[in-house]
């Protein structure tokens, strides 16, 4: 079955004319600029909330209240918990104020009788919770794969993953068995991407990782870069202390990605003036190139003619990658 075959009609929504909004943490524009892309954002999300009333009528979905008890978190985390959420604070305001307008999509627990397993909707789950409420829900039978694809799905429509979170969602989901097209497919995707989703989550310790945070203005060339510098040993060790420290997790998930970045690089100058050299291999082992690393930039000494002709073909595809990358992870 296609991905779009299962996710489609797997959300359900009551009233679409009152709808949560669920504050974005990305930068924030100032004046009638701000105030035109909030309006925009309503407007977006109003119009994907009617379609999935339509499908949700069309099916017959009811919505039930639950005790927050009853319901657990999805066998998958897909977020990096924060000690002042902003967004379930905003959330809770909404919901008391208002109501909880959008339920939440459960199954019944796989494995526990009488309890519920949450495919999305935690944050208005935990808001319930906080708040002593009941929370809104449709129930519905799904697969461990169906359950996947609309967690992500939800994601993607409401507030967007930082890069670093979408890395670990890729990386669980590939733990738990689940193929590169299905991993694609909750996170909106390609397979290309999903790589290198993947290589960024296994080259930083998860230690690390939860201790930055969700880090939203951190990209991949910053994350790899950081990876690189925890190759080395002491390194590694000192990361590890200022990581634990108390005053490390009261600052900014993205100042405190800063602060461990310029740290480790005040502890190495010696890789600041000198080269650090690392092969670059075919799957058998034959060295093709010399990526050489220093404190100025990178070198790349090629061996093989062919792989030479071969980075000179994809070299305009490559810089155009990058420029597409970059200019996400830049928030340009």
């Amino acid at each position: 079955m296609k991905g779009r075959d299962i996710l489609k009609g797997m959300v359900g929504s009551t009233d679409p004319k009152k709808l949560d909004q669920s504050p974005q943490q990305a930068h924030r524009p100032a004046g009638a600029v701000r105030a035109m892309n909030m309006s925009l954002g309503r407007l977006n999300e109003e119009a994907a909330a009617a379609k999935v009333l339509r499908e949700t009528i069309a099916q017959g979905d009811r919505v039930v209240e639950l005790d927050p008890a009853q319901v657990e978190a999805a066998f998958i985390q897909d977020r990096i918990p924060v000690r002042l959420d902003v967004t379930l604070e905003a959330l809770k305001a909404s919901i008391r104020e208002n109501g909880q307008q959008v339920p939440i999509l459960v199954r019944p627990h796989p494995e526990k009788p009488k309890l519920y397993q949450a495919a999305y909707g935690h944050r208005r789950l935990r808001a319930a919770s906080e708040l002593g409420l009941k929370v809104k829900a449709v129930i519905r039978q799904l697969t461990d794969e169906e359950l996947i694809l609309a967690q992500g799905q939800e994601n993607g429509q409401r507030v967007d993953l930082s890069f670093i979170e979408r890395s670990l969602f890729a990386r669980r989901m590939d733990e738990h068995g689940f193929d590169r097209e299905t991993i694609a497919q909750a996170l909106s995707v390609d397979k290309p991407e999903v790589s290198r989703l993947l290589q960024v989550a296994q080259a930083v310790p998860d230690d690390i990782i939860l201790a930055i945070g969700p880090a939203p203005k951190i990209g991949r060339p910053r994350w790899l870069a950081l990876a690189d510098r925890l190759k080395t040993a002491p390194l590694a060790r000192k990361a590890v202390t200022l990581t634990s420290a108390e005053e490390f997790g009261a600052a900014d998930s993205n100042d405190r990605f800063a602060s461990l970045w310029a740290a480790l690089n005040e502890a190495a100058p010696e890789q600041k003036s000198g080269l650090s050299d690392e092969p670059v291999k075919t799957r058998k082992g034959a060295v093709l190139a010399t990526l050489s690393r220093s404190g100025r930039g990178a070198k790349l000494a090629i061996r093989s003619q062919a792989f030479a002709v071969f980075m000179a073909e994809r070299m305009p595809q490559l810089v155009a990658e990058f420029e597409e990358q970059d200019a996400q992870t830049s928030g340009d």
